[in-house]
């Protein structure tokens, strides 16, 4: 429980120290009243939330792995509620993240599959919703009669879902990708109010890096001054956090702003050692675009 305190916070290190010992010393019980009282297994909730601090970490292989652990670990408890929990907060929003959509629509689908056959209406809403994010991500809109948008996140913000930060700015980055750009600002806007008023910093970076794209999108008063404070705070505060992910897409967000200004220099010197201390996952959407960004410098 701190350690989920400390991953909202922002506090990603002590959040991580905390659960690998959790985990490491866990040791199943027979009985699963536990499960009843808390609504999903320990082992799981601490292997999600493990696998989201990994990918922030600049580890999205290892995120990858560990979200298919935290589904064995939910099947092993034989419980229902708790594979849909791996799902909705691990599997399907860090294949989102990484880019592979393919595994986000796989994982989407079991969710939804799992949650309708159980008469779970509230995973159901999580996957709707991821479903309209991968719907928009592929180039396509929503089909009329699918609750992905507006409904599935009704249902979600009507439960208080602290996790709800994160498919809304999905689905606002999604949005915006559809050319509802008005739209996706106004959902960031609402998000980085709520995220201000309950201390939740594990997102803060990313909203303020969305904020300052769609900014450059929309038909706003000096957009470039505007989306270049917006990424240098992002820049900022994904330092501090030590989320090296959210640090390379705010760097690749400021080089790209660079280029377009004829400041090449300074946008390598940026983004390329950021690059460089990745160790794994070059072959995710994030390091593939930043690769693609300096070898554009270099050429």
């Amino acid at each position: 429980m701190i350690a989920v305190s400390q991953y909202y916070l922002g506090d990603h290190s002590s959040a991580r120290c905390r659960l690998e010992h959790m985990l490491a010393h866990y040791v199943p019980v027979a009985q699963k009243s536990h499960i009843i009282r808390f609504q999903s297994d320990h082992q799981v909730t601490a292997r999600v939330v493990l696998t989201r601090i990994l990918w922030l970490q600049g580890l999205p292989d290892q995120a990858m792995r560990a979200a298919e652990s935290s589904i064995a670990d939910a099947r092993a408890a034989n419980h229902t509620n708790s594979l849909c929990y791996a799902l909705s907060q691990a599997a399907c929003p860090i294949a989102l993240l990484v880019g592979d959509l393919a595994a986000a629509e796989h994982y989407g689908r079991m969710l939804l599959d799992h949650s309708t056959r159980h008469g779970l209406a509230l995973w159901q809403a999580w996957g709707s919703s991821y479903q309209g994010v991968l719907v928009i991500k592929r180039g396509g809109f929503p089909p009329p009669d699918c609750s992905c948008c507006a409904s599935a996140l009704n249902k979600l913000c009507e439960a208080k879902f602290a996790a709800l930060r994160l498919v809304t700015f999905l689905m606002s980055e999604a949005l915006a990708r559809a050319g509802q750009i008005a739209d996706g600002l106004a959902m960031i806007e609402e998000t980085i109010a709520r995220s201000g008023h309950t201390e939740e910093r594990w997102l803060i970076t990313e909203l303020l890096r969305v904020k300052g794209e769609l900014i450059l999108l929309h038909d706003a008063p000096e957009p470039v001054t505007a989306a270049e404070g917006h990424f240098r705070q992002a820049l900022d505060r994904a330092h501090r956090q030590g989320a090296l992910s959210w640090e390379l897409r705010a760097a690749t967000s400021l080089a790209r702003l660079w280029r377009d200004q004829n400041r090449s220099a300074e946008a390598i010197a940026l983004l390329a050692p950021i690059y460089n201390r990745f160790t794994e996952g070059l072959e995710t959407a994030d390091l593939k675009a930043a690769k693609a960004l300096i070898d554009g410098f270099l050429r």
